[in-house]
Formats: structure tokens, sequence, C-alpha cells
């Protein structure tokens, strides 16, 4: 920073901060703990090394994957960050499976109900439920159905007591 307020990085090593400091612009004074973390983790002189041989426009990226690794490395010494996202791919696969297995459950219940969605109806009925002789009701060798399938996500519901499968 050169001059008034030495950056986070010479404040913890306890020196001048220089005008030209590699750490200056990536660590500032008012978040100490940033540097603290990737100094504990890799060292300074390896921080340093590694943000020379980059780009400019690639350091400031180095710096929040530096950080993101040296506090998984805090959390977890032997695994770091890899453990994390071992965690979070274990995690995605067993939502899969539970949707896995929710998507089995409709469907095993969808199947079940579609017998009870279409109902025969009795040689009596027929004439109390189509008063008019348009229908071809009685000269039919097959029995009728009435197809109760719009109505199924009420039925379901019911069935289930108005609860979902997946809470």
């Amino acid at each position: 920073m050169g001059g008034s307020s030495p950056c986070a990085s010479c404040k913890l090593l306890r020196r001048r901060c220089a005008k030209e400091c590699i750490f200056a612009p990536y660590f500032p004074s008012n978040d100490p703990q940033k540097f603290a973390i990737v100094h504990k983790v890799f060292g300074a002189s390896n921080v340093s090394k590694m943000l020379r041989e980059l780009p400019v426009h690639q350091r400031e990226d180095a710096v929040s994957s530096l950080v993101y690794e040296a506090t998984a490395r805090v959390r977890d010494p032997v695994y770091g960050c890899v453990g994390a996202i071992s965690y979070l791919q274990n995690q995605v696969s067993e939502l899969q499976m539970q949707l896995s297995v929710a998507q089995a459950e409709i469907l095993r219940i969808q199947m079940q109900l579609e017998p009870a969605m279409l109902t025969p109806i009795d040689q009596d009925d027929k004439t109390s439920l189509f008063s008019s002789n348009n229908f071809n009701i009685n000269n039919s060798p097959h029995p009728q159905y009435i197809n109760f399938a719009s109505s199924s996500t009420n039925l379901i519901q019911d069935l289930l007591g108005g609860e979902y499968l997946w809470t």
C-alpha cells in the first residue's frame, strides 16, 4: 500500500508495506483473518511465488481459491475442499435416490388407481344415467365404462389423506 496503512499480510508479518507489495491489492488491512488463514496453510513465501507467476488479471481468482482451500483445510486437514465436494456429491446422490423412490411410489399409486378410475356401469344404471336415446348403450356387446381420470389428482390426494408422498 505504501504509506499509512499496511496490508493484512505486512501487518501479520510485521514488516513495512512497500509500494509494490504483491499482497496489498488482495489482502486489505480491514480483513486480517483472510491472510492469516492463507499464511497458516500455505505460507507467505509460497503464496507470494504463486501470485508472481500468475498474470495480474488471474490473481484475484487465485487469492479467492487460496482462501477457500485454506479455510477448508483448517476445517478438514486431511481432505480440505475435496471433502466438502465429496460430501455434496453424496448428498446429491442421496437426494436423487429419494426422488426416484418418490416417483416410483407415485407411479405405483397411479397404476393401482387406474383400474379404479374405469368403473363398470350396471345395465340398470345405464338407462338412468342416459335419458336420451342418442347413446347406443343397450345394443353394445361390451361393458360401458365411465372415465374419472380428470379428477385423478383429487382422488389421489383424498386417498393419501390430503398428504403428499414427499412430505
